[in-house]
């Protein structure tokens, strides 16, 4: 049945939503949840039946599970669990397994009862896959169904792996994965090639019987599918939304999860709103603008008391103050000056005029950022006369085709062989490689020698590039980041080294600008770890180095997706023979060309998409009424 909701704030909301500042703050109190419930059945002598859920997002709910296991007694010896689901077909022991998953975050770690434990069987006949699921039903029937089920959510609106089209009260059974859903996996597995395209699941309607239901969210990646899970109509479309069938649900998130959810997005359509903070009223009015499709100074009180902006127009307005306020925001973010425009007033620019000529560094998470995300700001700058460095993060070899390894050892064997160089021990090599290649597994680490290879392929392509873009080899810089060098998709986490180097780069330019990447969005999550190193080292830094009083940090984007208009600070125009200079730079990435290993949900080319979102945004000013370019 649908909730009534009584809360003006939560009025679109069809479902109880809690949101915490952090995925970290809600995993330790879903755990709270979980452990108080195994605690409370305990102690009445009964065993709690667990729906458990694997994924990324429950990683830190099983860690503070862990956590209470060893230092509080919390045990789970009386605790029986069913998993949703598992890939079909899959061996247990495999490395993608949800077996291999729940062992090695849970169940290895806790004094559970591996009798207790059941997940679907990947590896059962085909033939006998409806009766392993109506077993898998029974079984949890006869224990008197769920107490508490967790669940993630994907991208196409599963829970489970009950995809689009899944029916309410559908049970355990064998189901054909969404293409979004095997693109999402393909990290785990090494490639999209390598998902499997079946899987066991729980239903929907199995996961309605629990007595209790939290579904879990984090990031923005999440925002866009729990708008539509919590505020949108029910449908097929978005299994999710069935969930509002139910009275036991609760949908935790962090803040980013809930993001696009009205009370968090557009507030001032539920409730009244401090217009005090500038940002709030800059997205307003763009909304507005782009709702009714009007230029912003064409804005009029009738538009905004329609559209649920009263409250600004009365204690704000006139509006057509408030419409030239915010036209000449925007306006002053247009520069062709990304450095700075010497000898000019700067007081409604984005960057200072002096010094005239700044130290300028650009940290590039792969060797492809710098170019693709800022490729014009980066020419601009150098063209300008500035002191631009550029400093390549990782090594980014992790995203080079096996075959391209063959192609330039072949290279090197040919030419070591015609200045009359004994290439034995490159041949040799070379064989070794082929000899791997074929029997290389999902997401097995190349050998040291082929992670060099691959590397070096990507460094001289970022020489390349940076060299286009006008700089000098002294100006160019590896940092090769400990943490990256895993030879796996799966990174280590962040060591003292990665900062000290960072540290170390930074006192060696002591820049004015520095450009980050703040594209949070690729596949592999390398740009956020990046930027929180640049982050730290700063922090350490602006305690002991006057420099760093005086150093501007931009974040760029473009890889993956663009900044929102109304949190543009910076909007660099580009000529189109800019536009060509950019577009050459990126075709110097040949590896990353026409088919790039991890090409995310975007089938573009990375130039492509550069020069189409800058194309979206550049129409996004043209349409509030700003000039055109």
């Amino acid at each position: 049945m649908a909730r009534l909701n009584l809360l003006e704030e939560t009025r679109y909301e069809k479902l109880p939503v809690s949101v915490y500042g952090s995925k970290q703050q809600a995993s330790v109190a879903v755990a709270a949840r979980i452990a108080a419930l195994i605690r409370d059945k305990q102690a009445r002598g009964e065993k709690a039946v667990l729906g458990l859920a694997t994924g990324v997002t429950p990683i830190a709910i099983y860690a503070e599970l862990v956590r209470l296991h060893k230092e509080d007694g919390l045990s789970f010896k009386d605790v029986i669990t069913f998993n949703l689901d598992e890939y079909y077909p899959m061996k247990p022991d495999a490395a993608q397994s949800y077996v291999t998953f729940m062992y090695e975050h849970l169940f290895g770690l806790v004094d559970i009862d591996k009798a207790n434990v059941h997940i679907p069987d990947g590896t059962v006949d085909k033939d006998e896959v409806v009766a392993f699921c109506l077993n898998y039903e029974r079984q949890i029937e006869e224990l008197g169904g769920l107490d508490l089920q967790l669940l993630g959510i994907g991208r196409t609106g599963h829970i489970g792996f009950n995809e689009p089209g899944s029916a309410p009260n559908s049970g355990t059974r064998l189901v054909t994965l969404d293409d979004l859903t095997r693109n999402d996996a393909s990290r785990d597995f090494g490639g999209k090639a390598n998902v499997p395209t079946k899987a066991i699941t729980m239903g929907i309607g199995t996961i309605f019987k629990a007595r209790e239901i939290i579904l879990m969210a984090w990031s923005k990646k999440k925002a866009p599918i729990i708008k539509k899970a919590v505020e949108g109509e029910m449908s097929g479309e978005v299994p999710a939304t069935y969930l509002q069938l139910s009275d036991h649900v609760e949908f935790v998130l962090d803040e980013d999860a809930a993001s696009e959810l009205t009370r968090f997005d557009t507030p001032w359509l539920v409730k009244d709103c401090s217009w005090d903070d500038n940002l709030l009223k800059k997205k307003a009015v763009i909304w507005l603008a782009d709702t009714i499709s009007k230029p912003i100074l064409k804005l009029t009180e009738e538009d905004y008391n329609n559209h649920g902006m009263a409250q600004l127009a009365v204690e704000q307005g006139p509006v057509y103050n408030i419409n030239i306020d915010i036209f000449n925001q925007i306006q002053h973010t247009i520069t062709g000056w990304p450095g700075g425009k010497p000898n000019a007033d700067d007081s409604q620019r984005p960057e200072r005029a002096l010094p005239a000529k700044k130290r300028s560094v650009i940290f590039s998470p792969h060797p492809d950022d710098d170019v693709i995300s800022m490729g014009g700001t980066f020419i601009r700058l150098v063209d300008q006369g500035h002191d631009v460095h550029v400093a390549y993060q990782t090594s980014g070899n992790t995203a080079v085709w096996d075959d391209d390894v063959l192609r330039y050892m072949e290279f090197a064997i040919d030419f070591t062989n015609s200045i009359g160089e004994d290439a034995g021990h490159l041949a040799k090599l070379y064989e070794e490689m082929r000899a791997f290649f074929p029997q290389k597994q999902p997401n097995q680490i190349d050998t040291r020698e082929i992670r060099n290879v691959k590397g070096f392929i990507r460094k001289t392509e970022a020489i390349s590039g940076a060299r286009y873009a006008g700089l000098t080899d002294d100006h160019i810089h590896f940092m090769a980041l400990p943490f990256y060098e895993t030879g796996k998709t799966k990174k280590n986490t962040v060591g003292e080294e990665d900062i000290l180097l960072t540290i170390e780069l930074l006192q060696k330019i002591k820049p004015q600008q520095i450009f980050a990447a703040g594209d949070f969005a690729d596949p592999n999550g390398t740009h956020l770890v990046c930027f929180n190193i640049i982050i730290a080292a700063l922090k350490r830094l602006k305690g002991t180095e006057a420099w760093v009083d005086d150093c501007w940090l931009w974040m760029y984007r473009g890889a993956w997706h663009e900044f929102p208009t109304y949190e543009i600070e910076m909007a660099v125009p580009l000529s189109p023979q800019e536009v060509i200079r950019k577009r050459n730079a990126i075709f110097k990435h040949q590896s990353q060309k026409d088919r790039p290993v991890f090409p995310g949900d975007d089938a573009r080319e990375f130039w492509v998409r550069a020069e189409d979102r800058t194309r979206d945004t550049a129409q996004r000013y043209d349409r509030l009424g700003l000039a055109e370019y």
